[in-house]
């Protein structure tokens, strides 16, 4: 017999049956890898496989976030979502209901893409304009949920800030190789 915790879930998983199958994709996808994913990332498998609509997608994400099975975390215009404990034991019950054509294709897709996906969402790099009418460069190396290195930077233009964005993307690991090396060597 189920408890009244998982009725609540059994509910929100079994109203609408499409859309409970997107709910439960999106489960096992954050199970499977140990980052969080992009709301990019998310549409990008659901999206290119045409599974579903970026609106309906957006909804179950929603939905999933409501009901704390996920957590997102909203970084500079990224949400990054993640499984939760609840939503880890809500898939233990209903995985069964994935056909095994769809684990395969998302098990293929992660593989494909893990290293790409997991890079996008360890190295983060966004501008905004700040009060003082300058704008703020903001860097960051991630390793799960631990920050590694997070650096803001003024610059006077928007023109400026685009570039260092777009930089940060092709040299982050050199970056942050250089400063390590550098702040880790003893003065002689």
């Amino acid at each position: 017999m189920l408890e009244i915790k998982e009725i609540s879930w059994y509910s929100l998983l079994m109203n609408n049956e499409p859309k409970t199958l997107y709910k439960l994709m999106v489960l096992h996808m954050l199970r499977q890898v140990n980052f969080p994913l992009t709301e990019n990332q998310l549409s990008e498998f659901f999206l290119s496989r045409e599974y579903t609509n970026y609106f309906t997608l957006k909804e179950v994400l929603a939905e999933l976030t409501n009901a704390s099975l996920i957590s997102v975390e909203s970084i500079h215009n990224t949400s990054r979502y993640e499984i939760t404990e609840e939503g880890d034991n809500t898939l233990d019950f209903f995985d069964k209901k994935i056909p095994s054509i769809i684990i395969e294709d998302i098990e293929k897709y992660l593989k494909d893409n893990r290293f790409k996906m997991r890079n996008e969402v360890a190295n983060i790099s966004d501008y905004y304009k700040s009060t003082s009418g300058d704008y703020v460069v903001h860097y960051e190396v991630r390793e799960g949920k631990s920050k590694l290195l997070s650096i803001d930077l003024a610059v006077p233009d928007e023109e400026q800030a685009k570039l260092m964005v777009s930089n940060w993307k092709d040299k982050n690991s050199e970056i942050y190789s250089y400063l390590l090396k550098t702040l880790m060597t003893n003065p002689d």
